[in-house]
């Protein structure tokens, strides 16, 4: 007696549902196979939930990777926030140890290996994409894990300097600066071993 072969091994699912309705196909109004058994009303909504599952299935891993990569991006922004706050509280405590503790934070081990701090260079400044805004950038400095932007009105003196923002590199927009009104402003770099001198200022008048 002959035994029919189906060859489901390594069959993927949607290959299972093509089956599975050439079959129906072939015994629809077939005079060989009047009563199938399943009949094919089940074999076709085995068919339909087996490619509904599949869809949900692709659906499910499509979203599991969307949220995969929102999850690396936001981590990724978490971990640039703590950089940027642990600058932030470096440039406050200077070299007061007990204030960097006070904030929760660790205290790097000193190594012997120490790259002095370099002031930046080529500080310039442009016009930014709106009013009030400026863009600003000087030569990276190596070693440097962030930047402290100072800014002062015109002209500056020696306690008109006050702190306008903490970056990552060497690059900063400005914004929220009164257009027509003349802005100085200087840069330092931040290392493992401290903050650098100030940079040569720079200044130029807020965009209209």
């Amino acid at each position: 007696m002959p035994k029919v072969k189906l060859n489901l091994q390594g069959l993927s699912a949607l290959e299972k549902v093509a089956k599975v309705r050439q079959l129906v196909t072939s015994l629809t109004g077939n005079a060989n196979f009047t009563t199938p058994h399943p009949t094919l009303a089940q074999l076709t909504a085995g068919a339909d939930d087996l490619e509904a599952a599949y869809s949900d299935a692709q659906t499910a891993r499509q979203t599991a990777q969307t949220k995969t990569s929102i999850l690396r991006d936001r981590e990724e922004g978490v971990e640039k926030l703590l950089r940027q706050a642990a600058a932030y509280i470096e440039s406050v405590s200077g070299d007061d140890e007990s204030t960097i503790l006070s904030a929760g934070l660790d205290i790097r081990s000193t190594t012997s290996a120490v790259i002095a701090p370099t002031a930046p260079t080529s500080l310039t400044l442009i016009d930014g994409d709106e009013e009030g805004a400026l863009d600003l950038s000087w030569d990276k400095v190596k070693g440097a894990k962030s930047y402290i932007i100072e800014r002062s009105p015109d002209p500056p003196t020696a306690t008109s300097w006050g702190n306008a923002t903490v970056v990552l590199k060497a690059s900063a927009t400005i914004k929220g600066l009164t257009a027509g009104t003349r802005y100085w402003f200087r840069v330092a770099s931040v290392l493992s071993s401290g903050q650098s001198g100030w940079s040569d200022p720079a200044t130029k008048i807020a965009p209209f």
